[in-house]
């Protein structure tokens, strides 16, 4: 379209469609650029093509229209509510219609997010230098803790959630609320005063750490480094439940377990009731079975020992018996062979007397001859006609020498 102007004399008058129509293509050649100020009258709905709201200057209240493609504006996830700060980057432009200025956003940031963001990250890789990020100094929850301490803020759905999850799972289980701020500059500090007030109970056992979802700044102050290293330090594990599933708060990362939602942790911390009746009969029926086991085994063991045993016994005293037998037959024997022996000896000497015995030379044909003077051993003893005694095996008889 052509921007001409209409001639009345000397004056030159535009149309209203020919002004607006030059003015809005001045504005479209100037460049893009970044406007601040904070968010109102938000407005955005399924069937329109584009999101409307309006940035406001804190400091006049001076206001600037800002329109953004739909699609464009839910992919960024901001979650934006009235009286946010943003920096907004786009290109100023005239609804030629309407006559309507605006500013057509090509992007949007929350107000410091990327100082907040560069902040975060050398905090994190800080942290995880030190190890307190690391698996291996992660403990495990306990299986039925006696005390569960919950930090998180007055009235909160959060709380509502772990307590109901809590309760339904496990109705025996204690719990102590610790009550206090979760959003804020205070907040930090806040939860670092109720973990300690709680860590002050011997019984406990676990901390969860509660907080429904919220935007980026509401949930920095479970990023504080304070709070991270209270978490990592913490004398009992500790779980957290902050923001959404999508959100990672540092602590988050120091916690023994991440929950993605309170109802989540209120799962993690306890069991299931039924569930652990049913362990329980479990573990019952089990220990009968070891029992039963371990009587049948011990059964056989002393059935084998007693056999055992007797046929130790009955060995031993069949030994015992023969061993007896044996002494007896040989007490008995021992006179019999003693006599037997002596009367072989007595046999064996009389042999040797009776070989060495003069009578038993008489036997073999010879002779003893006897005068009165004593055994003749040589002829010169005798004279002719002297009379002798001649005794033989069988008798005597006497004698007279003739020559």
């Amino acid at each position: 379209m052509k921007v001409e102007a209409l001639d009345y004399g000397e004056r030159k008058v535009y149309s209203v469609s020919s002004f607006n129509h030059g003015v809005a293509d001045w504005l479209s050649r100037l460049p893009t650029v970044w406007v601040e100020g904070e968010v109102t009258e938000l407005r955005r709905h399924e069937r329109w093509q584009s999101v409307f709201f309006t940035l406001k200057d804190p400091g006049d209240g001076a206001c600037l229209g800002v329109t953004m493609p739909r699609g464009r504006f839910d992919a960024l996830r901001l979650d934006l509510a009235d009286g946010e700060r943003v920096h907004v980057y786009g290109r100023p432009e005239l609804f030629e219609q309407r006559g309507d200025f605006r500013l057509r956003a090509l992007t949007i940031e929350r107000f410091g997010l990327g100082d907040h963001l560069a902040r975060l990250e050398r905090l994190k890789a800080k942290l995880a230098a030190e190890g307190l990020f690391a698996d291996d100094r992660k403990r495990p929850l306990p299986r039925l803790p006696r005390c569960i301490g919950l930090v998180t803020g007055n009235d909160a759905a959060a709380k509502r959630d772990v307590l109901t999850t809590i309760a339904t799972r496990f109705p025996p289980a204690n719990v102590v609320v610790a009550e206090t701020y979760v959003q804020g500059p205070r907040a930090a500090a806040a939860v670092v005063a109720a973990m300690q007030s709680l860590c002050e109970l011997a019984e406990l056992d676990v901390i969860v750490i509660a907080r429904g979802g919220g935007s980026f700044e509401d949930l920095l102050p479970f990023s504080d480094e304070r709070l991270v290293r209270a978490v990592a330090a913490c004398r009992v594990p500790v779980v957290t439940a902050v923001g959404h599933e999508q959100d990672t708060p540092l602590c988050d990362l120091a916690a023994d377990r991440r929950a993605s939602t309170p109802t989540m942790a209120g799962k993690l911390v306890v069991p299931e009731l039924p569930q652990l009746f049913g362990e329980l009969d479990r573990a019952r029926a089990g220990l009968a079975r070891g029992v039963r086991r371990r009587l049948d085994q011990d059964e056989q063991r002393t059935t084998r020992a007693h056999e055992a045993l007797r046929r130790s016994v009955t060995a031993r005293l069949e030994r015992e018996l023969t061993r007896l037998a044996r002494t007896h037959e040989r007490l008995r024997t021992a006179p019999a062979l003693t006599v037997e022996r002596k009367r072989a000896r007595l046999e064996s000497t009389a042999g040797k007397l009776r070989t060495l015995s003069p009578l038993a030379t008489l036997d073999r044909g010879y002779a003893i001859v006897r005068t009165d003077n004593g055994f003749v051993t040589s002829s010169a003893a005798v004279s002719d006609g002297d009379r002798v005694d001649v005794q033989l095996a069988d008798g005597s008889f006497g004698a007279r020498v003739e020559r």
